[in-house]
């Protein structure tokens, strides 16, 4: 076997002919909380699976299921090649975990930011493709998670590709080009709403190179990550910045959104400076997130 990452996987093909890969001894690493902590909106949890938790969604035009049983991940839909080029990397386990976590615990005595990082362990950020991530989160924008899944999925079976999948229709997400090219009227029939023009001038921006996003993934800062996107209609500090965190890998970057707030509020003193949480800032945010959102209310 080959090792990748750190990992020793184990290849083979099930009987319905479809490709997987298994990696055992994973630390740190929860299928659940890493898909319901609100970073991806494509993948969900597969009924009736064999195994402790599985979940299927599409990433990179690609489908993939992402099944655990204790420390071992099996990825159904992984071929050799896809695993060490799109999935190690998509899934953050060449990310070094151990030392994101000391750090942020290094940073602060909080308690409750110490809990939080107990509490979200399993949690790693998504590397997700850049202009699907920019364009999810306009989406996002003052909606509930089930319609954002909705509205995703609606544009990517108008716009996108069928994948070849034993999941049913799946489809890849549309490209900048086919959702410029589809034009705004076409958006507001989907039901996006004042998110429409938002969506469109997105797609047309990116299309044409105004908006160059590999120009955005080699801005020094994040900040200056950060006010290239602002440049696009109806993207603001909380979208950039989720963007860039879950489509950069600009772990600086602090999305802050109700729960955020809420979080902040309630557990640090003001004035509360996200950069004192230091280069992994955007982790800490999503333990956070993940302790508030499921643990907090019973504190």
């Amino acid at each position: 076997m080959t090792k990748i990452d750190g990992f020793l996987p184990e290849f083979g093909v099930t009987e319905q002919s479809i490709p997987y890969a298994k990696l055992h001894g994973v630390e740190y690493f929860s299928t659940s909380a890493v898909f319901d902590c609100g970073q991806a909106f494509r993948f969900l949890p597969i009924e009736n699976s064999t195994h402790e938790c599985e979940y299927g969604g599409v990433a990179f035009g690609k489908y993939i299921s992402v099944a655990q049983d204790g420390d071992t991940l099996t990825l159904y839909g992984a071929s050799e090649d896809d695993l060490e080029k799109i999935w190690i990397p998509y899934l953050g386990l060449d990310f070094d975990i151990n030392t994101a976590r000391s750090d942020i615990l290094s940073r602060s005595d909080n308690p409750a930011l110490r809990e939080a990082v107990e509490y979200g362990k399993g949690i790693r950020i998504l590397r997700q493709e850049k202009w699907e991530t920019l364009c999810s989160f306009i989406i996002s924008q003052n909606n509930n998670i089930p319609r954002i899944r909705g509205l995703i999925g609606t544009i990517s079976k108008a716009l996108g590709e069928r994948i070849d999948s034993t999941a049913g229709e799946v489809y890849s997400f549309p490209t900048a080009e086919s959702v410029a090219a589809a034009g705004v009227d076409v958006l507001r029939e989907m039901k996006f709403g004042f998110r429409a023009p938002y969506i469109f001038d997105a797609a047309t921006k990116v299309a044409t190179g105004k908006i160059d996003l590999e120009a955005v993934a080699s801005a020094k800062t994040t900040a200056e990550a950060a006010e290239m996107l602002m440049k696009i209609k109806g993207v603001g500090p909380k979208v950039a910045a989720c963007t860039l965190l879950f489509g950069f890998d600009r772990t600086d970057a602090f999305p802050v959104d109700v729960w955020v707030k809420r979080v902040i509020e309630k557990y640090f003193p003001a004035p509360f400076d996200a950069a004192s949480l230091g280069s992994y800032a955007g982790l800490a945010q999503q333990y956070l997130f993940y302790y508030e959102r499921y643990l907090g209310g019973r504190k």
